[in-house]
């Protein structure tokens, strides 16, 4: 049973910092790119940021370069989002992402983690 459970949420003032977890089980978390990507009330997911399996090289949205940075542990099947200089408009649940390309692609979500900013 694949599973992506993040951790980390909760409030933070502006300018704040706050670091979210995604433990994988159930695949090859290894052969997967992850991504985080956030959804606020009335809006549509977006991508906030995407690291490769291999290279990992990393991807991320305009409105959070230089603050937000994603990297992956393979040995615990875990990728993490470290959020500094948070913003009000950063509130949001934040999603964990999977996408593995064995022959077919398959793409995993997780449950979401709320992420608030306000003073």
């Amino acid at each position: 049973q694949v599973q992506l459970v993040e951790s980390g949420g909760g409030w933070v003032q502006p300018g704040g910092s706050l670091r979210l977890s995604c433990a994988a089980s159930g695949f090859t978390f290894s052969t997967a790119t992850m991504s985080w990507y956030r959804q606020a009330p009335g809006k549509e997911r977006e991508l906030v940021a995407s690291i490769s399996n291999v290279l990992r090289s990393t991807q991320y949205a305009d409105f959070v370069k230089g603050r937000f940075t994603i990297s992956r542990d393979n040995a615990k099947n875990t990728v993490f989002l470290q959020m500094n200089s948070l913003k009000p408009e950063d509130t949001s649940v934040y999603y964990c992402h999977a996408r593995r390309v064995v022959g077919l692609v398959t793409v995993y979500w997780g449950q979401g983690t709320q992420v608030t900013v306000s003073s």
